[in-house]
């Protein structure tokens, strides 16, 4: 008995040292050595100050800017505290009326083809966090950014062409475009006054 309770502590003692000090300690020192920035939040510093981060959406409402997806953690937009989706089925008529109403919203701000608005801008991600849209999900806000800041078009949809991040490999995901990257690129062609 006394042998057996002996074995099981080293086995505890043992099975602690590996998997709650050495193997944490190997991520936490590999991460910050191999990827110091993604380990640090991707944290985007602007002149005044932190801005972000390039791998959590944030709220953009103002005219001038491109606006993320929608967030579905609840009464604070964004928040990684409460991330995941709101769990509303397709036929669930809460879905269909948050959907309605950013519909709504977004042909009020924007002008609206026959087909709506691009549906990236309707439904939020599984996350909630998604901080990137399809190229197609910005192009579709132009024409209001264009209005707002008194800019072409034309150079929008340029911004919009140089930002644009393709596929992992060429085979991965889809062609996305990192909302807060696109917003810092417009404040500093504001600020440049072009």
């Amino acid at each position: 008995m006394k042998q057996a309770l002996l074995n099981s502590l080293k086995v505890w003692f043992l099975l602690t040292l590996i998997t709650g000090i050495l193997y944490p300690a190997t991520v936490w020192i590999g991460g910050h050595v191999l990827w110091s920035w993604q380990s640090e939040g991707s944290q985007l510093v602007g002149k005044s100050g932190l801005q972000g981060s390039a791998v959590i959406g944030q709220r953009f409402i103002a005219p001038g800017y491109f606006h993320g997806r929608p967030s579905a953690t609840g009464d604070s937009t964004y928040n990684p505290l409460a991330s995941g989706a709101s769990n509303f089925g397709p036929s669930n008529p809460d879905l269909r009326d948050s959907i309605a109403a950013r519909a709504k919203a977004l042909c009020g701000a924007n002008p609206c083809t026959a087909n709506g608005p691009p549906a990236q801008l309707l439904q939020a991600s599984a996350s909630g966090l998604d901080p990137e849209i399809s190229p197609e999900a910005a192009e579709f806000q132009v024409a209001r950014i264009a209005l707002a800041r008194n800019i072409s078009s034309e150079k929008l949809l340029a911004l919009i062409q140089a930002k644009t991040e393709n596929r992992l490999w060429g085979i991965y995901g889809e062609p996305r475009v990192n909302v807060l990257l696109l917003n810092q690129e417009l404040d500093r062609l504001a600020s440049a006054g072009q």
